[in-house]
């Protein structure tokens, strides 16, 4: 497939740049148009129409309910696992239609990163190797060196590495959402979807959290769902505001949105007036 082809190319930014000139006239790693999503009777995303650049940290913003984890999970079909869904437009990743890709080859290079902790009742080592495991690779030292790469890569290494046979959820909260972030880079994606990873952390956590999305956005293109407007606006290089209705009010670059919004309504959200 497509997805395959293009997922074992964009290892890192580099190839992701080079695949996205040779083959596409844009450098969107994903792109919607005029995407609605369904719960039923009920529309949950309205006509959105957007790219999500390929260089550094993406944010969806807005107010409660606007549809903003929808959206997120739209980016790897994880909204087909509810029932009774149902969704019309386009979704693309690297130039080809996922709504008609293999969920799970698309989940394979588009890996996500819930709003709370969730790591399987498993070895720490056992959790960041289960993707990789599932993928068919069986291989001892290959997989020691996987779980390295990844726990290191999610600044998780120094402080598990003497008790990778420990249970996960001997961690921390924050060590926790370390890990899940290292589980998901184990089966190298292109892209790495994270929903209000923090919501649930301290300050403290916080802070390691933005800092590992920093970083990881060197490699790879990343995704964030945030209803913290400060952290958005220190995290983020791109944002895409959501209003009522599931609607995209706004999507540009952090600072231009921030400082200067042509949208009324999202200018009062940012002020606070409302959301």
């Amino acid at each position: 497939m497509v997805v395959e082809n293009a997922g074992t190319t964009a290892r890192n930014l580099d190839a992701t740049r080079e695949w996205l000139e040779r083959n596409l006239n844009s450098t969107a790693v994903i792109e919607t148009e005029r995407f609605s999503f369904f719960y039923g009777k009920e529309q949950a995303l309205r006509d959105v129409s957007l790219s999500i650049p390929l260089d550094g940290v993406t944010a969806i913003m807005g107010p409660s309910g606007c549809g903003k984890s929808t959206l997120l999970r739209a980016f790897n079909r994880m909204n087909e696992l509810y029932p009774n869904t149902r969704s019309e437009g386009t979704v693309r990743f690297l130039g080809q239609d996922l709504l008609k890709a293999d969920p799970v080859a698309v989940r394979r290079h588009i890996g996500m990163v819930f709003q709370r902790p969730n790591p399987f009742p498993k070895s720490i080592f056992d959790n960041v190797a289960y993707g990789p495991r599932v993928h068919g690779n069986r291989n001892r030292a290959e997989l020691r060196d996987i779980v390295e790469e990844s726990l290191r890569r999610a600044a998780l290494w120094d402080e598990v590495k003497d008790n990778l046979k420990k249970s996960a959820f001997s961690l921390s909260g924050g060590q926790q959402q370390r890990l899940c972030i290292a589980r998901s880079l184990a089966v190298r994606p292109s892209v790495l979807l994270m929903d209000e990873p923090c919501s649930a952390l301290d300050p403290k956590a916080t802070d390691r959290i933005e800092a590992t999305t920093r970083e990881l956005a060197k490699e790879l293109t990343v995704v964030i769902v945030t209803h913290n407007l400060q952290q958005a606006g220190r995290l983020s290089d791109h944002v895409a505001v959501l209003l009522a209705e599931g609607v995209l009010a706004e999507f540009g670059p952090t600072k231009t949105v921030f400082e200067h919004p042509c949208n009324e309504q999202v200018a009062d959200y940012l002020c606070g007036r409302f959301g």
